[in-house]
């Protein structure tokens, strides 16, 4: 076991997947909180995929492939809030337009790069080996500054998060914040992609405080737990993708299934066995 932890701790690509990973479930405990309780996971599914678009146009301009998915991920997310509210079309209908059209376009640019097809298996499906340092500071920056945000802003966007009705009547600007919340989102989707890839995203965001609301609905204790459970998925993802040698992505989604499973049986078990005493 010690030997494991040494050798572990002695490759620079596990350390800076580990640390990723802790900022990493940091921002997604406060974003995924704020998207479970709107109910917007189809609109951060949206985002994720479209976001491949930038991945595309990045590499065929020859530049870093997530300034791109961040550039197109922040553009979808705004474009999703602009259609169904100004050009009054359904949401899921403006969801499927962007994705549909992130995916394409990614796929037509990366046919268009001259020479040899980029390997797209990383940005797909996660691996711990891509993660940079850099990547590390740009998830640290968002990190703190999300964090500043939330507490600041915490009952604004607890009213926002349950009714934007209320908001408003509260003197929340909704539309401001909204389109606020959506950059955070596209932002973590996007530094996310390194570690979990674009086709299990969604699972990073959704699963953490799908969990937690099973024990409890407080809007602060979904955001603080949802951090610990989504570090643990990735903490247990890292290790099992360090040993085994498979894609990050793929195991600290299992992992997090694995939890969630558990919780709803001991919920359903503990309901049943205080409805038998009573």
């Amino acid at each position: 076991m010690i030997s494991f932890i040494v050798d572990f701790f002695s490759y620079s690509f596990t350390v800076n997947a580990l640390i990723a990973s802790l900022l990493i479930s940091i921002a997604a405990g406060m974003v995924g909180a704020y998207i479970v309780a709107r109910r917007l996971v189809f609109l951060s599914g949206g985002i994720t995929h479209a976001s491949f678009g930038g991945v595309g146009i990045a590499f065929y301009l020859g530049v870093n492939p997530i300034l791109g998915a961040a550039v197109f991920a922040v553009l979808s997310a705004f474009g999703v809030e602009l259609l169904t509210g100004r050009l009054k079309v359904r949401e899921d209908s403006s969801i499927g337009i962007l994705w549909s059209l992130g995916m394409a376009v990614g796929i037509f640019f990366v046919f268009l790069t001259p020479g040899y097809a980029p390997n797209l298996m990383s940005f797909m499906f996660g691996s711990i080996l891509t993660i940079s340092e850099s990547d590390i500071w740009m998830i640290f920056g968002l990190t703190v500054v999300m964090a500043i945000f939330f507490i600041i802003f915490y009952r604004a966007i607890l009213y926002l998060s349950f009714d934007p009705s209320f908001a408003r009547t509260q003197g929340v600007p909704v539309e401001l914040f909204s389109y606020i919340l959506m950059g955070f989102m596209a932002l973590t989707i996007v530094l996310s992609i390194r570690l979990v890839g674009i086709i299990l995203l969604l699972s990073l965001l959704t699963i953490p405080p799908s969990i937690v609301n099973t024990f409890t609905k407080r809007f602060s204790s979904i955001i603080l737990w949802s951090m610990l459970v989504a570090f643990t998925g990735c903490l247990g993802g890292l290790v099992v993708s360090y040993t085994l040698n498979v894609p990050s992505g793929a195991t600290i989604i299992l992992i997090l299934i694995i939890m969630f499973i558990f919780a709803k049986v001991y919920r359903y078990i503990s309901v049943f066995l205080k409805q038998s005493k009573a």
